[in-house]
């Protein structure tokens, strides 16, 4: 006979974030092994900038330090922009993307559970709208690169931008799968005949599609652990492949199949790790729904139609804004009353 209780306490905080690091290992040790270990340099800069950062936003605010800086919450932020950023972008970037991120976007707000907006993503679209040029120089993959960077090397790039003699930028940066999607379909080439290019691979970007699995293994432990429900990864990636897959059908010649869109960009990282965040997002089932296929849609339309080529920052951020609107429509009905 089952002993009581039977009501089990909630996971605490710090539990939650922990386990929503652990997922995105898989995801970090494919972004080495692709790009190199520079990323792990950017994972250290925003973790450091984070973690300090809001220790002198919480003294001042006269808060205790421990439980809101050992909460994991600054960290996470701190590693999703430092995923979000090329991985070899200068340690001054990272800096103030995270810096914008925790003391703008989070504690200026009142800290965990009072941010409207996405904090990693408040300093990325920061980061992309001031530094464009700097933010869509993405190294080549090492399978695909003319000139490899050792760990050193890469350390030395991110502090000071100089490369090792004989070797220049070019050898080692390229566009993005989605990046160089867009220039060529402006240059009046067809999707068949871009996709043949090497930056591209069976699913996605060469590369990227490696990271995009990582990522979702890693979103398939959090729904396991049930960290996160089924709503909103399903309804991300249910809505932007069928938009996808509709327009591939339509025309063809201008845009790229539901599988491109899946495996390239933030997509899966968006999916199960950013839509989800609980407090920028909606609390009803319902309203998770509407605001994943919402944040899906507006992705499409900016890979498609907008001036950047990924979309996950502005529309996670444009969906936020609606999150009061949907919790208020998507209330359940209240027992007794009509």
């Amino acid at each position: 006979m089952n002993q009581a209780p039977y009501i089990s306490a909630s996971p605490s905080v710090t539990s939650i974030m922990l386990r929503v690091l652990l997922a995105l290992v898989p995801g970090i040790a494919a972004y080495v092994w692709v790009y190199g270990s520079g990323v792990l340099v950017s994972l250290a800069l925003a973790s450091i900038t984070a973690l300090g950062s809001e220790a002198i936003l919480l003294h001042f605010r006269q808060r205790p330090l421990m439980p809101f800086l050992m909460d994991g919450s600054a960290l996470l932020t701190a590693w999703l922009l430092a995923l979000a950023l090329p991985p070899l972008a200068p340690w001054w970037l990272v800096v103030v993307g995270t810096l914008f991120a925790i003391v703008i976007a989070k504690q200026l707000y009142g800290g965990l559970g009072y941010n409207p907006f996405n904090p990693a993503m408040v300093g990325y679209a920061v980061l992309l709208i001031s530094f464009p040029a700097i933010m869509t120089q993405w190294p080549v993959p090492l399978a695909l690169a003319h000139a490899q960077l050792g760990f050193l090397d890469q350390l030395h790039f991110i502090f000071t931008q100089a490369l090792p003699g004989g070797v220049t930028l070019d050898a080692i940066s390229s566009a993005t799968p989605l990046d160089y999607l867009k220039t060529q379909l402006k240059l009046q080439h067809s999707v068949g005949d871009i996709l043949h290019a090497p930056v591209f691979g069976a699913l996605g970007g060469r590369g990227f599609e490696v990271v995009a699995g990582a990522y979702l293994l890693g979103g398939l432990y959090l729904l396991q652990q049930r960290i996160i429900s089924w709503h909103i990864p399903t309804a991300f990636l249910l809505t932007l492949a069928v938009l996808a897959a509709g327009s591939h059908l339509a025309d063809p010649a201008q845009h790229a199949g539901a599988a491109f869109h899946l495996f390239s960009g933030a997509s899966m990282l968006c999916a199960f790790f950013i839509a989800t965040d609980p407090v920028s997002g909606p609390t009803t089932p319902r309203g998770k729904l509407l605001f994943a296929t919402g944040v899906a849609l507006l992705t499409w339309l900016i890979r498609s139609y907008g001036g950047y080529p990924d979309g996950v920052a502005f529309a996670v951020l444009l969906m936020n804004i609606c999150v009061p609107l949907i919790d208020a429509a998507t209330q359940p009905r209240v027992f007794g009353h009509e």
